[in-house]
Formats: structure tokens, C-alpha cells, sequence
């Protein structure tokens, strides 16, 4: 079965302090943003992470649109993440989506998960299979809550966000 795949990185260590800072959506969440080019693992040989998706101007690093991943094919996608949080100690809620759409006001997220502050770091992988399609970009938001719901800009300190599209996808005759 042939797989199309991209894969984004963006780490703090490498980005430079404050270069993620955590801005919420309307609804709550931010949407975690990708340097474009070859940074670390970041893969993109089908160019699903191109500045010039989705506008007539190209996208920049750290703007909304360097969150989406735009679906070469359609197919049967693969989505997986990992968020790293910086530590402060304090009790947190720490939630995190995969979404069609993203920046639409009428996007669909799936795949909403919560967890609360363990000790030590806050890190954690995601995994979540649905279809795509070219033309409807995924992108991954995630959001920091503390009491009463009270949204926090806790900073990340790392994040990967990769698409695995299967396009042989066998139909029963």
C-alpha cells in the first residue's frame, strides 16, 4: 500500500524562546504552529506543509497557517503528535485535538483528549485515523487550563505533528 507522509517539528531549544507563544482561538485552544523547510525530522517530499498552501500570499513561521498540514491525496490518514509542556508545579488540565479545517469557523475537531499535570514534565503522544482530503487542511490544537477553566499560556517546549495518507485504499467490489 503506498503511504504519502509529512512530518513537522518545531522545538523551543532550536526556535529560540517565545517563538510559540500560546494564543487562543475563539474557542479555546491554540493551534500549534511549524517552521517551514528542513528543520530536524521535519519530512515533507509531497510539500503538504508548503508556505504557499492556502493563500495568496505565502504563510510565515509563526503565522496560523504554519499550523496546517494540507492532504496531498485522499485517502485513509494516519495523524499522530507529541506535545512537550513546560513545568510549573501549579495543577493543570492539558487538552489536545486533531482538526479539519482549523482555521474555519465552522472547523471540525476530533479526537479531543484531556489529561491532568503529572509530576514532573508534561508529555504526551496522540494518535487518531480518519480520512483526508485535499483541499481540507488538519492541522493539531492543544490548550492549557487551569482553575476555572481559566485558560494558561503555558509554554511549550516541543512539538512534532505528522500525516501518514494511505492512498490504495482497498473498496469491496
Amino acid at each position: 500500500m503506498a503511504v504519502a507522509v509529512c512530518s513537522l517539528v518545531w522545538s523551543a531549544e532550536r526556535s529560540g524562546p517565545g517563538s510559540q507563544r500560546i494564543v487562543y482561538d475563539s474557542d479555546g485552544y491554540h493551534l500549534v504552529r511549524f517552521p517551514y523547510g528542513a528543520v530536524d525530522e521535519a519530512y515533507d517530499p509531497w510539500k503538504m506543509h508548503d508556505p504557499a498552501n492556502g493563500g495568496g500570499r505565502p504563510s510565515t513561521f509563526p503565522d496560523a497557517r504554519s499550523g496546517l498540514i494540507w492532504p496531498s491525496h485522499h485517502g485513509w490518514g494516519v495523524l499522530s503528535a507529541m506535545v512537550f509542556w513546560a513545568s510549573d508545579g501549579r495543577p493543570r488540565e492539558y487538552r489536545a485535538r486533531f482538526v479539519r479545517n482549523p482555521l474555519s469557523a465552522d472547523y471540525d475537531s476530533t479526537a479531543t483528549t484531556d489529561h491532568a499535570t503529572t509530576a514532573g514534565g508534561q508529555y504526551r503522544t496522540y494518535l487518531w485515523q480518519m480520512f483526508v482530503h485535499p483541499g481540507t487542511p488538519v492541522g493539531l490544537k492543544v490548550s492549557a487550563r487551569g482553575t476555572g477553566d481559566a485558560r494558561i499560556r503555558a509554554p511549550l517546549t516541543f512539538a512534532e505533528f505528522k500525516l501518514a495518507i494511505h492512498i490504495d485504499v482497498k473498496r469491496p467490489p
